[in-house]
């Protein structure tokens, strides 16, 4: 079946291929394109507009070159994106944890509680703490070699 080129606009192409790019699934582009432009498409229509995909493959240089640099803009500018900033995350569950404490779902609030937790003691990143400095910033002090004696038995030589 060929792609439905033609019953999409050039805005709205822009709009699927961008989408894409950031990830979205054509299932969600899908109801954005129904809620944004109201367009109904098949998720299998839209994949079309995805060159990492089979369906996609033929997509012409045009979409390519735009998909390209969406994927690499997005993925360059995470910093944008709310809830790549533990201040961020720290908020929505705090908002989570006060609307669970407001309904008495107490095992909700314990398991929110949890993760904030987590989430402070950088559970979820890959920072390790390490101690280069001892007590008042001296040097750590060496690890002591255990060290094992061994008692040998008297066997009457001298």
């Amino acid at each position: 079946m060929p792609p439905p080129m033609n019953k999409l606009s050039n805005e709205q192409k822009v709009f699927v291929v961008t989408a894409l790019a950031c990830f979205d699934t054509p299932h969600e582009v899908a109801k954005a394109l129904k809620a944004e432009f109201n367009v109904e498409l098949k998720p299998q229509s839209i994949e079309c507009y995805d060159p990492t995909k089979r369906a996609g493959r033929n997509a012409a240089k045009k979409w390519r070159a735009l998909f390209d640099q969406a994927r690499k803009d997005f993925l360059e500018n995470t910093a944008q994106i709310g809830v790549a900033h533990r201040a961020v995350r720290m908020r929505k569950l705090q908002r989570q944890i006060d609307l669970n404490e407001q309904r008495g779902n107490s095992a909700m609030v314990a398991q929110l509680l949890e993760q904030a937790a987590k989430e402070m003691g950088d559970h979820y990143t890959d920072r390790r703490r390490v101690e280069h400095t001892g007590k008042d910033g001296k040097p750590l002090p060496a690890p002591v070699a255990p060290v094992t004696i061994f008692q040998l038995p008297d066997n009457g030589r001298e």
